[in-house]
């Protein structure tokens, strides 16, 4: 009877075992599924910002196209060099991007917007562009361009009037002559100063200064975005926002 019960009571731990450890394993299994649910997500999010930007062919300099919904965007918002917004605002939004980033077209159209329209325009946060030229050979040369648009205060017209027409990347679309289209649009002034310091050591070198940046803080990809402000940590990584309600969390976290 003693060895009945000893038999039994073995076959119940043994049971308990088992199960604790079925019980792991199925834990194990539901977060391996759920961070590979999160990677989809994150995956989709990609592909559609891709899908939805690649629609047009776009880099024709004789056919510009949003001249007036750009110049509607930025009217009234005070722009500094390639800094938009009160220039006393407490937060910075910085984006490291590249003009030929078909995923920088994309953030420029969909994502942006109501950021600039929500926290830029009543003074929350200053945008900042810092080019990160990771496409190709017309990418740095295009940044430089919209630096020597910036000295004219007309820099971030001129981002996104070239992201509204840009190409298909490292086509070779992206020549002086579309260069100096782009400008004409954005309303740069005084166009034989900006060729002119498009092209000068300044503003080359700025371009390269800004693409060791973005390398130092690990940024791989465009846009990547950091943030600095009263309550952040220094200047803090953000990585690729997916939406724009992530960005305004951000600058209400960082006021």
């Amino acid at each position: 009877m003693s060895n009945k019960r000893e038999r039994e009571k073995r076959r119940e731990e043994r049971l308990q075992e088992e199960t604790k450890v079925d019980s792991g394993e199925r834990r194990t299994r539901l977060l391996q599924i759920g961070a590979g649910a999160v990677f989809l997500a994150i995956v989709a999010v990609a592909v559609l910002i891709v899908v939805n930007s690649g629609g047009s062919s776009g880099g024709d300099a004789s056919n510009l196209k949003d001249v007036g919904s750009v110049d509607k965007l930025f009217n009234g918002i005070p722009q500094e060099e390639l800094v938009l917004g009160d220039p006393k605002a407490k937060v910075e939004l910085i984006e490291y991007g590249d003009l030929q980033c078909p995923v920088c077209k994309a953030f420029a159209e969909e994502i942006l917007p109501p950021v600039i329209e929500n926290r830029v325009k009543n003074g929350d946060a200053k945008l900042v562009f810092r080019n990160f030229t990771i496409i190709g050979p017309q990418s740095a040369p295009a940044g430089a361009a919209a630096l020597a648009a910036g000295a004219q205060g007309r820099g971030w017209n001129y981002l996104d009037l070239f992201y509204h027409n840009q190409g298909k990347e490292n086509s070779g679309y992206a020549d002086d002559e579309f260069l100096t289209a782009v400008a004409k649009g954005a309303g740069v002034k005084d166009v034989a100063k900006w060729d002119e310091e498009r092209k000068g050591a300044k503003l080359t070198g700025e371009v390269e200064d800004t693409f060791e940046q973005a390398q130092n803080f690990g940024f791989t990809g465009t846009p990547s975005f950091a943030i600095k402000g009263p309550s952040s940590n220094g200047i803090e990584l953000l990585g690729t926002p997916s939406s724009p309600q992530e960005l305004e969390e951000a600058i209400d976290d960082a006021s």
